[in-house]
């Protein structure tokens, strides 16, 4: 089964989340001012996700790992779930590589 991205608006902003095959959330923008802003954060996705070298792993300060998918001028592009695990944490990664390039985009604004 495959992934796909959700387009959405919420108070009055624009975001994207991407989805893995099973339906779990693996990627979530910050907030855009602009639909344009949202479709272009899922195009860096596109063209970002397949490079490891674009995974900021990270652990929060309760101990979660999560990670951030980062753009090559450093900012972040998006920013994973909290894992219970290294291990899961880069099966998320792995999933990301694998759906961000090639999943479809669901609109639902």
């Amino acid at each position: 089964m495959t992934g796909k991205y959700e387009l959405f608006k919420s108070s009055g902003h624009f975001y994207f989340r991407l989805k893995a095959g099973n339906g779990e959330p693996i990627l979530r923008s910050q907030a855009y001012a602009q639909k344009s802003g949202a479709e272009n954060g899922i195009a860096s996705v596109r063209r970002h996700s397949p490079h490891d070298q674009y995974y900021d792993r990270k652990t929060s300060t309760s101990g979660d790992p999560y990670f951030n998918l980062m753009a090559s001028n450093g900012q972040v592009i998006g920013t994973s779930e909290m894992y219970s695990s290294t291990s899961a944490r880069e099966t998320g990664i792995n999933s990301v590589k694998t759906n961000g390039p090639v999943a479809p985009v669901v609109d639902l604004t």
